[in-house]
């Protein structure tokens, strides 16, 4: 039924199968998962927990006013209760966690910040990283800043190309930018490249596999200033090859990466973006082996799989 995707035969099933189950985990907003899963829940009196995955943050509500007054209307109809009711809803950083107060009220809400992780590469990153060396490819024969993500409006890439541009006119010994990723907005990729001036620019298009992390591994380091990103599963990666980050504010991961030096921050502005570029070029070189050696420890302590499906288990296991 649209896209609130209602289904009679998830409910029921719910309903007839919640009670083998110590705990249910509702991921996302807006659509029948979670309102199936409360009256469920409730129902059977098995606890539940909400993973919002940024749909609270209310860059949405200001892009999308008319989407906004929809959303409004269903929280107050069942969306608040879903929260409300949860045994807790979980976040994935502290910035999550205060965006999300922020949307929509009333919000009374049992909150826990438990962190998302992804992997290091399981290959000998060390002899991979020496082969893309030995024979670069001719968009990494020099040094470079990586952006790795989805080519659209969102991801802030004019503003960063804008700023490159600028700098590299006057100082064309700047590393190279090399832009990997889907183009998901044709029309804005095109609208980037007719504004401003190519020059040091490589758009290579989707990296996958163990070029990918050789990409990652090689970079200067990897910027993205985003205007709204939950997490960024790409930073965590850079991070864990070693690669220092440049990102905006608006990337709610920004406050883990700045408080332990793993990278630089920034507004998602065109002044923004080349705030943390120049900042970066005017780094010594003990500044810049600071920064990468608290990448590692960084994805370490804040972004690492196991460790951040340990504390989930083990707040979970607190609750029951």
């Amino acid at each position: 039924m649209g896209s609130f995707h209602y289904s009679r035969p998830f409910r029921q099933w719910l309903l007839d199968n919640v009670s083998r189950f110590d705990a249910v985990i509702v991921h996302g907003l807006w659509q029948h998962t979670g309102f199936a899963a409360r009256q469920a829940c409730r129902q059977i009196d098995v606890p539940y927990f909400v993973y919002t995955h940024g749909m609270l943050d209310p860059w949405f509500n200001t892009t999308y006013p008319f989407k906004k007054i929809k959303k409004y209307l269903y929280w107050r109809w069942g969306e608040y209760r879903v929260l409300r009711d949860a045994k807790a809803i979980l976040f994935t950083c502290e910035e999550e966690r205060n965006l999300a107060r922020t949307s929509f009220s009333p919000y009374k809400v049992h909150e826990q910040v438990v962190g998302l992780g992804t992997s290091a590469p399981e290959f000998g990153l060390d002899q991979a990283l020496t082969d893309f060396r030995v024979q670069p490819p001719k968009w990494a024969q020099r040094p470079y800043f990586l952006f790795m993500s989805r080519i659209q409006e969102k991801k802030g890439l004019d503003l960063l190309v804008a700023a490159y541009a600028d700098l590299r006119s006057i100082e064309p010994s700047i590393p190279e930018l090399v832009i990997a990723g889907p183009i998901q907005q044709q029309d804005y990729a095109d609208q980037i490249h007719a504004n401003y001036d190519q020059t040091g620019i490589h758009w290579i298009g989707t990296l996958s596999g163990i070029e990918k992390w050789q990409a990652l591994a090689a970079a200067e380091a990897m910027t993205l200033v985003s205007h709204q990103e939950n997490f960024g599963i790409v930073i965590a990666e850079a991070l864990a090859v070693g690669t220092p980050v440049l990102i905006s504010n608006k990337i709610n991961i920004w406050r883990e990466i700045e408080r332990n030096g793993a990278g630089l921050v920034t507004n998602d502005s065109i002044e923004g973006a080349r705030s943390i570029l120049e900042k970066w070029l005017n780094q010594s070189t003990e500044e810049r082996q600071r920064m990468v050696a608290a990448t590692t420890t960084t994805f370490q302590e804040h972004f690492e799989i196991q460790r951040t499906t340990q504390r989930l288990i083990t707040y979970m296991q607190s609750q029951l």
